[in-house]
């Protein structure tokens, strides 16, 4: 899970652009696991443009502090080092006063957050993609998603990205959730978008950018997810999320 979400974060994909509706992953094929943090090091070293400084978020919508216990848990910064910065993220490395006077280290990754859109069609299809994600040297079935650029609403990124990456645009927009996919290691918050009425168009992908746009049934998509042909975190975590909005009403 710690894989996938660097990986769905970095944008270091080699994709396949076309319209082949019929492609079906047959196999889970293995990566090759490292350590979260060399991973993403790996991916941040590889990186020439100097980027604008990332600051760790705070708790986003969604998301609520916990309040079952009043024992004091909260670790205090002593002091910070951006051990490695890259175009994408940030790798820090802070030293903190712990719940019981003592210290200790925290390494993790500072990310600008990503947005999550969810594209149902006028008949309940879903608007997925293809990708191919070089880390686990794999394709996978993923929901349209995409970083959130500095100063930008968390919904103009959803707009943006799924008319950018697909061609689609959407009339109707409903915010869904937050999560945080990583938070042993990384700030990362993901903000989901359910988005209807869909109308095609042409997309803005980068010239580095490659994918394969499918329509897909929305009870097969779920079948995907059971036999493991839909396997990336954000995705499950979304098309589950679309499965209570329809049967519960959430």
């Amino acid at each position: 899970m710690a894989l996938l979400a660097v990986s769905a974060a970095s944008k270091e994909v080699l994709r396949n652009e076309g319209q082949n509706s019929s492609f079906l992953p047959d196999s889970q094929e293995s990566g090759i696991f490292l350590p979260a943090i060399w991973l993403a090091v790996a991916i941040i070293l590889a990186m020439k443009n100097e980027p604008p400084d990332l600051h760790p978020q705070g708790v986003g919508r969604g998301c609520k502090d916990t309040e079952v216990s009043t024992t004091t848990l909260t670790e205090t910064e002593l002091s910070s080092e951006t051990v490695f910065k890259g175009r994408l993220m940030h790798v820090k490395l802070d030293r903190v006063r712990l719940p019981d006077g003592g210290e200790s280290t925290r390494e993790y990754i500072v990310h600008p957050g990503a947005v999550v859109v969810i594209p149902v069609f006028e008949n309940g299809d879903l608007l997925l993609e293809r990708q191919h994600r070089y880390p686990l040297h794999r394709d996978f079935i993923e929901l349209p998603a995409g970083k959130i650029d500095a100063g930008e609403a968390d919904l103009t990124c959803a707009k943006r990205e799924l008319e950018e990456e697909t061609g689609y645009t959407a009339s109707e927009w409903r915010e869904v959730t937050t999560i945080y996919p990583c938070i042993g290691y990384s700030d990362e918050r993901l903000a989901f978008y359910l988005a209807r009425g869909l109308e095609p168009g042409n997309h803005g992908r980068d010239p580095d950018e490659f994918l394969e746009i499918l329509r897909v049934p929305f009870g097969e998509a779920l079948d995907w997810v059971r036999n493991g042909k839909i396997c990336e975190t954000k995705t499950v975590i979304g098309l589950f999320w679309l499965e209570k909005i329809l049967d519960r009403g959430w």
